[in-house]
């Protein structure tokens, strides 16, 4: 086999491939051809290029560069950690020449178990063994747990459990795995079995049932730490000062990078998902505490110190208890959903879970005759009256949404509808919500047989929560003990159980749904005070139109008469379509086809599309065009909308002036004005009549964020309620009749004045009535309100007035709700 120097040489790294191997995979074929000559040209260069780690790793296989001491590997499964660690240990094993000496002569090889060495770091599929070329490959020597090298070079297998093995300076260097435990069933038995079906290695740990098992993981992990954190397992070099084990340096096997609780849920993303359950994961679970570490702490706040749960086994991954200092409450849900009792014994209080195991068994001459029973043991039954054969746990799902679910249980011949429900603020998954109500359930219906009996005082090591096991001639079944009443004997009444009832069952633990998550930036609101349209608005109250890119999903509106105290408007379930004209728009005509009009928009969220002239006489493609003031808005309609560029639309056969907006249309619309597609999109906002014209504070961000959130928009509007504004007149005409002036109009409708089959068009106010201005050089000279459309301005007004030359004339509609409405100007010559 050639040097390694002279196979390097053959290839360069290209830009942005991550191996050798992707540089001749994204090669041409040429390039390829050439690569495969030039290996033929060098002796065994072709057979030597299978071991040749440098071409195929990625970049964080390949060891850093310098001079390093401690090397850490940090990745999730398939990253490939084992194959680097290999290849690392041949790299300073190994000469150019299999017979040539390397840089390391003596290496420690460090797993959990000495199993776990050899089966994974010597014997793995990306082991020593199967990573060394056939005249490299060093030999096993099982009796001595050691690996040999054809150069001499030693590699000694040893175990995290054995730490003395390790004692001396015998030691080049040593390749150490990470510590580990599946959260499974029995896990520490062997620590690094796992499953995966995609793996030749996929195993049970010995004598696990396979059931999902979080607290043996983080009893392992607390063991681990606990003793190899202690000096006295741990000792202090008096060389270096340091202990033999630096605890900040030791990882976990395996903290993911992707996620939670997305991994492990986006099956679609990452197929390992459902590896997760049953795997070797901390994600998501390190926040989690043992059963008995939450009790311990509900008891020390409550001023409960006197207390045992060293029989007490759980894990809870999340508990919302407001107020611990009353124990009763706060103990309450964890003993309905993890099944313990506490129990009074000598004056400590001690928690033990329900299981039915170790039962005492009681011989026939050890029960007592009492005369207040007649019988050795009574026993007796409740009416089934007295159970519920339904039950339901409300409870918040972990590993997803955190939301809050049910699971519900029912015995097969339960034909009541009947429910005992309960409701406890803890964090479970399903399969737990499920046996925690298939336990209640079926140890309802078992502890309906109840039994007294009767012990001597001999028997007082036996007490309240104990399990005994009758005889056959007292019904030979399992019972645990409720009360106990001391007088000349022991008084007990216990209930039947069932010992299998607290096995836990294998119910499917299938992903938990949880939502992408979408981040969630500032949004854009655009407040509309709009005239109707459909005429099916509420009149005073305006249109909200919000993008954002990305879209965060709802958006939450808030308001407040002050810059507090928000309460929620509404939600925003759908972006607008939002965008920005290109260049300045100037006035168009109203009330007819505009041809000669182009207006460029560059949209920041959705699309456009074209109509037909019917679709567009039919109200079509109604938008909105202004400056983002909230009563500014021409109301404009285009037939035809053109994609020119890269989400820039130009649009063309346009009706301007729309709804009575012509009126506020200025001379010239600067350019970066807003443009809003009138879709549906944009939705009314909620606003008391009350309301309108005041000072309201707005809050307008993502519903995921409260409302004090740094990403929500303020905005302080007072809103005048267009909807309910007149339309200015029209054809607006002034005529002299000797010295006296005729004005003359025609009234607008902004309700039902669509139609052509009438004489005249609604008033659509409670009274027709107009307010009409005289002006001279831009100062009112007389105001008067008109009950007609005409008015005749006389001469003796005139003179009153002291005008003479160009006046000005204004009217407006009146409305008793709004007051003028948009003014129509005419320019006059006495």
């Amino acid at each position: 086999m050639p040097p390694l120097t002279e196979l390097t040489g053959l290839t360069s790294m290209r830009r942005g491939l991550r191996s050798g191997a992707d540089l001749i995979a994204s090669a041409s074929v040429a390039e390829k051809d050439a690569f495969l000559s030039s290996l033929e040209e060098v002796d065994g260069a072709l057979l030597a290029l299978r071991y040749l780690f440098e071409f195929w790793a990625h970049p964080h296989q390949l060891p850093p560069e310098g001079d390093w001491r401690s090397w850490v590997i940090l990745g999730g499964r398939g990253a490939g950690k084992t194959r680097a660690g290999a290849e690392w240990v041949r790299q300073v094993v190994e000469g150019s020449r299999p017979k040539d000496a390397g840089r390391a002569r003596r290496l420690a090889l460090v797993g959990e178990t000495l199993d776990q060495v050899r089966e994974v770091m010597i014997f793995g599929d990306s082991g020593i063994m199967a990573c060394s070329p056939p005249d490299r490959r060093p030999e096993w020597l099982a009796t001595r747990r050691m690996l040999r090298w054809p150069n001499g070079a030693e590699a000694v297998a040893c175990s995290a459990h054995d730490p003395e093995s390790l004692r001396g300076p015998q030691f080049d260097g040593a390749w150490v795995d990470e510590i580990g435990c599946a959260a499974v069933n029995k896990a520490t038995n062997e620590p690094n079995k796992f499953l995966d079906p995609k793996s030749s290695e996929s195993t049970l740990p010995a004598y696990a049932n396979g059931l999902r098992d979080e607290l043996i993981q983080h009893q392992y992990l607390r063991a681990m730490l606990s003793y190899w954190g202690d000096p006295a397992n741990n000792p202090v070099s008096g060389v270096t000062g340091e202990p033999m084990i630096d605890m900040g340096r030791v990882f976990v096997w395996a903290w993911d990078a992707r996620p939670y609780p997305w991994f492990p849920n986006t099956d679609e993303m990452w197929s390992d998902g459902p590896n997760y359950r049953r795997g070797h994961w901390i994600n998501g679970r390190v926040s989690g505490r043992t059963l008995a570490s939450v009790v311990s702490e509900i008891c020390e706040r409550s001023g409960l110190h006197d207390y045992d749960v060293s029989a007490l086994y759980g894990f809870v991954r999340g508990y919302l208890a407001p107020n611990v200092s009353d124990a009763r409450r706060a103990l309450q849900p964890l003993m309905m959903a993890y099944g313990f009792d506490a129990i009074e014994r000598d004056g400590v209080l001690v928690f033990r879970n329900r299981n039915g195991a170790q039962a005492v068994s009681l011989a026939d001459d050890q029960l007592a005759a009492h005369v207040d029973l007649g019988a050795d043991v009574v026993q007796s039954r409740s009416s089934e009256a007295e159970m519920s054969g339904r039950v339901r746990l409300n409870f918040v799902e972990a590993d997803g949404d955190y939301r809050n679910i049910a699971e519900e249980s029912a015995l097969p011949d339960e034909s009541t509808h009947a429910v005992a429900e309960s409701e406890v603020p803890l964090l479970l998954t399903r399969p737990e919500g499920r046996q925690a109500v298939e336990r209640w359930l079926s140890e309802a219906r078992v502890s309906r047989d109840a039994v007294r009996f009767a012990l001597p005082l001999s028997q007082q090591a036996l007490g309240a929560g104990d399990v005994v096991r009758l005889p056959a001639e007292a019904g030979d079944m399992t019972v645990r003990i409720d009360r106990v009443e001391q007088t000349t004997h022991q008084l007990i009444d216990a209930v039947r159980i069932e010992p299998e009832v607290y096995h836990p069952a294998d119910f499917p633990d299938d992903p938990t749904p949880s939502q992408r998550y979408v981040a969630s930036g500032p949004v854009l609101p655009l407040f509309l005070d709009l005239p109707l349209i459909t005429g099916d608005e509420v009149p005073h109250a305006p249109h909200l139109a919000v993008t954002a890119d990305p879209w965060p999903g709802d958006v939450a509106v808030y308001d407040a008469a002050e810059d507090a105290g928000y309460s929620l408007n509404g939600l925003v379930a759908v972006a607008s379509t939002v965008g920005v004209t290109v260049d300045p728009v100037a006035r168009g005509p109203s009330g007819l086809l505009d041809h000669a009009t182009q207006i460029d928009v560059t949209l920041t969220s959705g699309s456009l599309s074209s109509v037909s002239e019917a679709g567009l006489l039919g109200g079509a493609n109604l938008a909105a065009l202004g400056t983002g003031e909230p009563g500014a808005w021409e109301v404009i309609q285009f037939q035809t909308a053109q994609l020119i560029a890269p989400d820039v639309w130009r649009l063309s056969n346009l009706l301007r002036g729309q709804y009575g907006t012509d009126a506020l249309v200025s001379d010239v619309l600067g350019a970066g004005a807003y443009f809003v597609l009138l879709d549906g999109s944009p939705r009314q906002i909620a606003l008391a009549a009350a309301q309108r014209g005041q000072d309201r504070h707005y809050r307008i961000g993502p519903a995921d964020k409260p409302v004090d959130h740094a990403v929500y928009r303020h905005e302080v509007h007072a809103f005048e309620g267009v909807g309910l504004r007149p339309y200015s007149p029209v054809h607006l005409s002034a005529s002299m009749g000797g010295a006296d002036l005729s004005i003359s109009w025609i009234r607008r409708g902004r309700i039902d004045a669509d139609g052509w089959d009438l004489p005249d068009i609604p008033l659509g106010e409670d009274r027709e009535a107009y307010v009409l201005r005289v002006l001279a050089g831009g100062v009112p000279v007389r105001t008067v309100e008109l009950s007609a459309a005409e008015w005749i301005y006389t001469a003796a007004m005139q003179s009153e007035d002291a005008v003479a030359g160009q006046i000005e004339v204004e009217v407006a509609q009146l409305s008793d709700r709004f007051g003028p409405g948009p003014a129509a100007r005419i320019a006059v010559s006495l």
